[in-house]
């Protein structure tokens, strides 16, 4: 009777132990791939609120573009070219690791959290008070990693520039933050983003050193800003590294002919006195 029992029970257990982990898998694969852009009943960010979103699209239509969206844009899907538009142009990226059964469990985790009264990924809590100039001041210190990020992330200016740097901007292996306020959709979106980044360069670099409240807050008074006061940064400062990088040539020729001034002089002073036979 209790081998019968057991017989039962085992793969009962087994299952539901499977199927935590597969819950507590999506959960964490929804955290970190789909809260820059999505929430699920906190609003539309960059893209839509996923709330009922089986209720307003059928489960299959959302597997297939949930794994491959550029394609279904592509194809000339009506609702996909509406979901486009709605977000700005911006194209959902196509996500590593959405499997066939990822798709159908992240459509799951979608149905079940928009049935919650509040669900856990209604979005991070971004404060709407006004911004200030010294909001804006500490935004500019963390950006050029004048003051050090808490958790000991890069500062933005390793990887990007903007209307408001002086000089010769910052760097150039991420986009202009001029627009991003625009682009994006203002302050919780940016926020969104800033909290959770999605792009692999930015996931690598802040997954274990994650920005904290009160260091973005003055970052979106800083792209407020920027995109209220100033034109896109990457002409200016390319001509200031030109101008300056020539200006450097030409005082390090002028240091070398400081330098060896007396060379040539020398060397026909020597000529000429032995070619007069005097030693």
């Amino acid at each position: 009777m209790s081998r019968l029992r057991l017989s039962i029970i085992l793969p009962l257990l087994l299952g539901f132990l499977c199927s935590v982990a597969v819950a507590q898998q999506t959960d964490t694969f929804f955290q970190q791939n789909c809260t820059s852009c999505h929430t699920i009943g906190g609003g539309r960010l960059t893209g839509p609120d996923l709330k009922d979103a089986t209720k307003r699209k059928e489960r299959a239509w959302l597997e297939k573009f949930i794994q491959a969206p550029k394609a279904v844009i592509d194809s000339g899907d009506p609702y996909a070219l509406q979901l486009q538009q709605e977000s700005r142009g911006i194209v959902m990226p196509a996500v590593p690791g959405v499997t066939p059964q990822m798709a159908k469990a992240l459509v799951d985790l979608i149905e079940a959290e928009s049935a919650l009264p509040k669900s856990r990924f209604a979005g991070a809590a971004i404060s709407d008070r006004p911004f200030t100039p010294a909001n804006v001041a500490l935004g500019m210190e963390i950006l050029r990693g004048e003051r050090k990020l808490s958790q000991g992330g890069a500062a933005c200016i390793s990887c990007h520039t903007i209307g408001t740097l002086r000089g010769m901007g910052g760097g150039r292996l991420g986009p202009d933050l001029t627009l991003v306020w625009e682009r994006l959709g203002g302050r919780k979106a940016i926020g969104a983003w800033l909290t959770n980044p999605l792009t692999p360069t930015m996931q690598a670099v802040y997954r274990n050193h994650r920005l904290q409240n009160e260091e973005i807050f003055p970052l979106l008074a800083v792209f407020d800003e920027a995109a209220r006061t100033s034109l896109p940064a990457d002409s200016g400062a390319q001509v200031n590294f030109f101008l300056a990088g020539f200006a450097g040539l030409c005082g390090a020729l002028g240091l070398m002919g400081w330098i060896w001034r007396g060379r040539f002089t020398n060397v026909r002073r020597n000529l000429v006195r032995k070619s007069r036979g005097v030693e």
